[in-house]
């Protein structure tokens, strides 16, 4: 339980991505998702080891309810950050594609 809480403090005191104006960089997403995906790792081992004690208990359903729910909410900041994430790289691949699009334009628009 209390690696859970770890996990769950961890996840919400990362800074916020939205804060930092590095949406050119996909290195910077790169190591960002797999930042999540490490802390998804964890809240999962997590969970594994809390059903797992769950199956000593009496009340087993509620206690891998409560288990259910403690993951919940311990995924739930990540997939906010999975989502910001995944608007950054939507907007990063649209300025790309703006750029090669220019590229492609002639100089001289004007008609003779």
């Amino acid at each position: 339980m209390k690696r859970l809480i770890l996990a769950v403090w961890v996840a919400l005191t990362t800074p916020w991505l939205g804060a930092q104006s590095l949406v050119g960089e996909p290195e910077f997403i790169r190591v960002q998702r797999e930042h999540i995906a490490s802390q998804r790792a964890e809240v999962m081992a997590v969970y594994q080891q809390e059903a797992r004690a769950c199956w000593q208990n009496f009340a087993v359903n509620a206690c891998l309810s409560a288990a259910r729910k403690n993951r919940r909410a311990a995924l739930e900041p990540l997939r906010q950050q999975d989502l910001l994430l995944n608007a950054q790289e939507r907007q990063w691949r649209t300025e790309q594609r703006s750029l090669r699009l220019e590229g492609k334009q002639p100089e001289n628009r004007n008609p003779p």
